[in-house]
């Protein structure tokens, strides 16, 4: 797991235009980009499911457990963890303040949705760059 650096992190934060994609069954090919709401809390970015556990993309991000997102201009290849217990109360609030106003708020933070949450962290990618001439690391 790595950290996200903190300026696009706060790019992040910022915007309501976050597309998930998490990997397809086999494992290389991203699915149709969904857009979705995010929301950042002590340094880490978390998305729900609006549908809940139901939800496609939901259910494939946990399944694949990686895929990519992109927000802000920025697209990065990122890891799911799903997120159960105390940080629940933190991320209902974050949502409360980037997303006040919204009828959608309600159902975001109800317990449907709030079942589906999951962390989203950046995932280091080894490129054909990263290899020695003799394509052994």
């Amino acid at each position: 797991m790595s950290a996200w650096p903190k300026d696009e992190l706060g790019k992040i934060a910022e915007t309501n235009d976050l597309h998930i994609a998490p990997f397809r069954e086999d494992g290389k090919t991203y699915g149709t980009p969904t857009w979705i709401w995010s929301v950042v809390v002590d340094g880490a970015l978390y998305v729900r499911a609006y549908n809940g556990k139901n939800s496609s993309w939901y259910k494939a991000a946990l399944r694949q457990n990686a895929g990519r997102i992109t927000a802000a201009g920025i697209t990065r290849e990122v890891t799911f963890e799903s997120v159960d217990g105390l940080m629940q109360k933190s991320i209902d609030d974050a949502y409360r303040v980037k997303y006040h106003g919204s009828p959608y708020l309600k159902p975001m933070i109800g317990v449907r949705a709030r079942s589906a949450t999951i962390r989203v962290q950046p995932r280091k990618v080894r490129t054909s760059m990263s290899k020695t001439p003799t394509g052994v690391l």
